[in-house]
């Protein structure tokens, strides 16, 4: 690709900082799981030396890794992975969902954490306002891919 997609560079971009905040949760421990919304179940369990809260937000900083070089191979930065443009609509589609229902779903989901997070409502609608950013990002990235491959093969049949 010739030239650069910035919304997904910037999408991407925003990705790998989650990526590696989480990264910094887990080495940060109980406090840090506090602070960014993980809950006091899981505060708690890193509290009292369980992996599975370090084994959870390990994994999520993993996806949220692979998510970034999905954006940054749309955006023309590295090669071309495989599913590209599935895999950039399924991002997009996971941020803007979490961004538009992670409110309500707190009142509607009759969960204890779920409960937790309805009396976290600054932590809420920041975070939802974060990944709405994001998803916008991957959103508009991945639509200028469909319109930039739209264009060429426009071109080629003139």
């Amino acid at each position: 690709m010739s030239t650069k997609n910035t919304a997904l560079l910037i999408g991407g971009s925003l990705s790998a900082l989650a990526s590696i905040t989480h990264v910094f949760i887990v080495i940060g421990g109980p406090d840090w799981y506090r602070f960014f919304g993980a809950g006091e179940g899981l505060a708690q369990l890193a509290a009292n030396g369980s992996n599975y809260p370090a084994m959870l937000t390990s994994g999520i900083a993993a996806i949220l890794a692979t998510w970034a070089l999905y954006a940054f191979s749309g955006a023309g930065i590295i090669r071309k992975l495989p599913l590209l443009k599935p895999a950039l609509v399924l991002i997009s589609f996971i941020f803007m969902s979490r961004a538009l229902f992670g409110i309500p779903a707190t009142h509607l989901v009759d969960d204890p954490y779920m409960k937790e997070l309805a009396d976290k409502p600054v932590f809420m609608l920041v975070s939802s306002v974060i990944c709405l950013a994001i998803g916008l990002c991957y959103s508009v990235g991945t639509w200028k891919l469909f319109q930039r491959k739209r264009n060429k093969t426009t071109l080629k049949s003139v």
